[in-house]
């Protein structure tokens, strides 16, 4: 395992460019949002996704979240109207988990469930990063499952850093779990 702070990522070249390779070939990362720290792999990692399950203790039949590029992605991608759009674009980047329904479901199979898929569009520099890359990103907080949040990388249980490659250390977040609204039918608020 690997631990980096955040501004060195942001402003070393070397270290910048071993992230990037690394996050897009599938490494596991424990990583600031604009929440509590979150744990991920590039989508296309089928492996990397078990691994994530089996560190947080979580059944595979709970889907997690994904960081998305963009809103163009969200568009293209989801079954949203144009005033669903006006209101997502009014939340993200965010520190927001939104549950929409997906068009091609075959295409996004790995992330979603019964047709849906959650994602998220964290207000963060690292996080910005990853979407910059436009790849998908598995997001779910940094704790075994049913396990407080963690809003420092201090916070983070040690059986869960032991497991992954990578730690971006960016100091103390907020702490507080993003909202999540599920706009699959109208809005409903699951978390707030």
């Amino acid at each position: 395992m690997k631990v980096f702070k955040l501004d060195s990522v942001i402003f070393k070249k070397d270290i910048k460019a071993e992230v990037i390779k690394a996050l897009v070939g599938g490494k596991i990362f424990i990583y600031p949002t604009d929440t509590v720290y979150g744990i991920g792999c590039n989508v296309n990692y089928k492996e990397s996704i078990q691994r994530i399950y089996e560190i947080k203790k979580r059944s595979p039949s709970k889907p997690f979240s994904i960081i998305v590029p963009s809103l163009e992605w969200i568009e293209e991608n989801c079954k949203v109207s144009k005033n669903g759009m006006r209101f997502i674009a009014s939340l993200l980047p965010g520190p927001y988990t939104l549950i929409l329904k997906v068009k091609n479901y075959e295409a996004l199979k790995a992330v979603s469930r019964e047709g849906k898929i959650g994602i998220r569009m964290p207000k963060n520099i690292f996080t910005d990063l990853i979407r910059s890359l436009n790849i998908l990103f598995i997001t779910t907080s940094a704790n075994v499952s049913g396990e407080k949040p963690a809003s420092s990388v201090k916070k983070i249980p040690q059986d869960v850093k032991g497991r992954v490659d990578y730690i971006i250390d960016g100091g103390r977040l907020r702490g507080i779990p993003s909202r999540v609204f599920d706009l699959t039918r109208g809005l409903k608020i699951v978390r707030y």
